[in-house]
């Protein structure tokens, strides 16, 4: 290190070539991975919930996966109970505060909304929903268990359907074993969301407020098919909930995908959201390959990490991209560049990436026009795939279809709904339901 840089207080810049860490002042780097948008006040709450209609039989409710009452909760919010409104969130959705904060609300609710369809301005659910919850989050749990009942449940996988199923049936008075692969309980709300839309450590705090209902336990490096079997499981138990999510990745399937410098945008977020973000490396010339969330939260946090240049290659068009215009915008205000109808042919280097080579594509067809973009570090983000699923169970689509007697599954592991945290939530929160019935005899 020169004196210059001694002086300064980064030994590197978004100049300097390759992966390094410290492109951007730790002061930058706080504000670029602050909240994008900052929670609401009382005030700025109440003239938000002044803007609802309160529909009658409200679209708002049929869009959310987990159905809540909608016009209720506003209401609440809007008379000055938010610690009621809160309830009502989570009695349809009891992570409702990381929902208000990931959930693509501009294509569910907030895209329902009458104001969106008369105006082109929705009623801003999602901020009001984070206002509610946070409220009442300050306060003592709400919900007590009931009378126990005597019968214990193991939950494989503490992401958001297996902490959903955990809390409804604690709730019923059963007692629940978590049995979690990762350090952490929270699945993908604690490693696989940007780090902007989760400040503070919000994923951590809202498990915490979760648990704090009691009857549930948490085993963390518990992983299936190493530590536990669903047979072991299925002795030991009374029922058995499978949320263990996706963990395989797609490969590209071309020459130089070994290369150093070439990694899963999923284990690239997992790291960031545990590291210091100071001290994180990530490369000057940065290529996201994809076009869904993961890329684009891969491709977002590159480019505040300090990146010179990111960009985000996806096979199909504009309209064909799984992330929502809402989040290709915000990509694009970032300063990631997106570039569409590319597949790529090749990762070249001399033991590292150094460049990708694309064609131009057709119904995501490669044609014959060529490109190469420069890049010293390759996001893979073309999608995530069941793995270490035990044997017996049924698969249709490469998902769990068909658990098997005294199994249940939910959440992106599970065949049919979409890869959301809410969908995930709200699958967890049904499958105690039936878990529940099933155990008392009413199923």
């Amino acid at each position: 290190m020169n004196k210059a840089q001694g002086r300064h207080p980064l030994s590197n810049s978004q100049l300097t070539p390759g992966i390094a860490p410290g492109r951007l002042p730790a002061d930058v780097i706080a504000r670029n991975f602050d909240d994008v948008e900052p929670p609401f006040d009382m005030h700025e709450a109440q003239v938000a919930a002044d803007r609802c209609y309160f529909c009658h039989d409200a679209p708002c409710i049929t869009a959310c996966p987990t159905s809540i009452d909608i016009p209720l909760f506003i209401r609440q919010i809007a008379t000055g109970t938010p610690e009621a409104a809160a309830r009502t969130i989570w009695d349809q959705n009891i992570l409702g505060g990381m929902c208000a904060r990931v959930c693509p609300t501009e294509t569910l609710c907030e895209e329902a909304c009458v104001r969106e369809t008369a105006e082109g301005k929705p009623v801003e659910i999602g901020r009001l929903q984070r206002y509610a919850t946070s409220v009442g989050m300050a306060r003592p749990h709400p919900y007590a268990r009931a009378a126990a009942t005597g019968k214990r449940i193991a939950v494989v996988g503490a992401g958001p359907a297996g902490l959903a199923c955990a809390h409804r049936l604690a709730m019923k008075g059963h007692d629940v074993v978590i049995f979690e692969a990762r350090p952490k309980a929270g699945g993908l709300n604690e490693y696989g969301i940007a780090a902007y839309k989760a400040t503070h450590g919000f994923a951590q705090a809202e498990v915490d407020w979760l648990l704090s209902i009691g009857g549930i336990e948490i085993r963390t490096g518990q992983k299936l098919g190493r530590d536990v079997t669903l047979d072991g499981l299925r002795a030991d138990h009374d029922a058995v909930f499978l949320g263990i999510g996706l963990a395989g990745v797609n490969a590209l399937g071309i020459p130089g995908e070994d290369l150093a410098g070439v990694r899963d945008a999923v284990d690239f977020i997992a790291e960031l959201r545990q590291a210091d973000l100071t001290t994180l490396p990530v490369g000057r010339d940065v290529v996201v390959i994809g076009g869904g969330m993961t890329a684009v939260d891969a491709a977002v946090q590159s480019k505040l990490l300090g990146a010179e240049n990111v960009t985000m290659v996806y096979r199909r068009g504009k309209d064909r991209m799984s992330a929502s215009p809402y989040e290709q915008d915000h990509a694009a205000q970032a300063g990631v560049r997106i570039v569409y109808n590319a597949v790529p042919l090749r990762i070249s280097g001399a033991g590292k990436a150094e460049s990708v080579d694309f064609a131009y594509a057709t119904n995501g067809k490669p044609g014959a026009e060529t490109f190469t973009l420069k890049a010293d570090q390759v996001f893979k983000a073309i999608g995530q795939t069941l793995a270490g699923v035990p044997d017996g169970l049924t698969l249709s689509g490469g998902k769990i279809a068909g658990p098997g007697a005294g199994v249940w599954a939910g959440g992106d592991c599970a065949a049919g709904g979409e890869d959301l945290t809410v969908t995930a939530v709200a699958e967890g929160r049904d499958a105690a339901e039936a878990i529940h019935a099933h155990l008392m005899g009413r199923a």
